[in-house]
């Protein structure tokens, strides 16, 4: 048997695993043409999203096994999907030819495994989850409250589901579908395609300030529909001076003395950027851009 004919057969063996989820580090593996087992989920839109944006995958039937308990390797690997993660760390852990050793070496690159025992085929719980949750997300949103679990301030930022009636809110024991995985990991692709946004927007915004003849110009950004973009300039009697989409301004140096700028998400008004520029005439900002706690 030659080569090719090898690798064919030991990827087909791979593929038709009960609930894989496919993490193949070039994302080769396609999904099937038709859903077989969450077309009538309620979270199948998130499935099909993280199947789309390549963070999710469907074994070789295009099963996505909705109502299966999260491993921790298949988590992790979601998550370095998401963030790009492109460096690497040794994991001696794990061994040469693990399935999920590089994305495990990416994670620890990154933090995401910090206070995490490694063991891919570990069934996550809530808490379990979150942890991965935070430590994947620091670098966007800072640190929880520490007031709180990791469950509970999941549930709080509205990115977890909350127990059952009748059942403490924060259970952090409880177990985390495949379906509910899929609906955590959507909220954070999507955050972070929101802050990415946000930032390009307020770096143009920046680029674009001016003193011109003793006035500040400048413009707002056009955007592309989704955010609702904004500049505001407080005045020296703490007056309000606002600009919005595509709007040009010049305003007198000596009539302000602060400007903030934030881009807000249309829909659900989150924040995707937020700026503080605290010493007109200079230009110096402070990123205050929303997050987990403050």
């Amino acid at each position: 048997m030659n080569k090719r004919k090898i690798m064919t057969c030991l990827m087909a063996a791979i593929l038709t695993m009960p609930g894989f989820t496919g993490v193949v580090e070039n994302n080769t593996v396609q999904a099937a043409s038709q859903a077989k087992d969450y077309a009538s989920h309620p979270a199948k839109a998130a499935i099909d999203f993280g199947v789309q944006k390549k963070y999710l995958w469907l074994d070789s039937k295009g099963s996505f096994s909705p109502n299966s308990q999260i491993t921790q390797g298949q988590f992790i690997s979601s998550l370095v999907a998401i963030r790009g993660v492109k460096e690497v760390a040794p994991v001696p852990e794990l061994p040469v030819g693990h399935w999920a050793k590089q994305s495990y070496e990416k994670a620890q690159k990154a933090g995401i495994l910090a206070n995490v025992k490694i063991d891919p085929n570990k069934l996550l719980t809530k808490e379990e989850t979150a942890l991965l949750v935070f430590n994947s997300w620091k670098p966007y949103r800072g640190e929880k409250s520490p007031n709180l679990t990791n469950t509970g301030a999941l549930v709080t930022w509205g990115w977890m589901k909350a127990a059952p009636n009748g059942q403490p809110k924060f259970r952090e024991d409880l177990p985390v579908l495949r379906s509910d995985a899929a609906e955590i990991l959507r909220f954070m692709w999507k955050d972070k395609w929101e802050l990415e946004q946000g930032r390009k927007y307020a770096d143009e915004f920046h680029k674009s300030l001016k003193v011109v003849n003793g006035k500040i110009t400048g413009k707002v950004p056009k955007g592309d529909g989704n955010f609702l973009i904004r500049a505001m300039f407080i005045t020296n009697t703490d007056g309000r001076n606002g600009f919005l989409n595509n709007e040009s301004f010049s305003v007198p140096v000596s009539t302000v003395k602060h400007l903030t700028f934030q881009v807000i998400n249309s829909k659900d008004s989150g924040i995707a950027g937020g700026y503080w520029y605290p010493k007109l005439p200079k230009f110096d900002r402070e990123n205050r851009t929303q997050r987990f706690y403050r």
